[in-house]
């Protein structure tokens, strides 16, 4: 059975960039050969592999690939830490305008 992965790089600025796959070993050494000169990895190299996570399911994994890209960083690192229980509160809104933070004048 196929596999895909979802994975996130860390690049040479400090940035990370999540991407999708059916060969990891392959599309690392691409971003790192620097094959596609219109990537955004293509100016931050050399990238290294910090997490990925393997589905049968191709949907399912563009899916979160999806979900993980409008991630912030903080949320980013949290996932690849494997603190998966910060990943709730870096969730929730912090907006002002938020139900949660404005005050009660009732």
């Amino acid at each position: 059975m196929k596999q895909y992965y979802v994975y996130i790089l860390k690049c040479n600025d400090g940035t990370y960039y999540t991407g999708f796959t059916s060969n990891l070993e392959e599309r690392i050494q691409n971003h790192n050969s620097g094959k596609y000169k219109d990537a955004y990895t293509f100016k931050r190299r050399p990238v290294l592999l910090v997490f990925y996570e393997s589905f049968f399911e191709p949907n399912q994994a563009i899916m979160f690939e999806k979900q993980i890209k409008k991630w912030s960083k903080s949320k980013k690192e949290a996932l690849i830490s494997g603190e998966f229980d910060r990943l709730q509160a870096l969730a929730e809104c912090r907006n002002a305008t938020h139900s949660k933070y404005k005050p009660n004048n009732g």
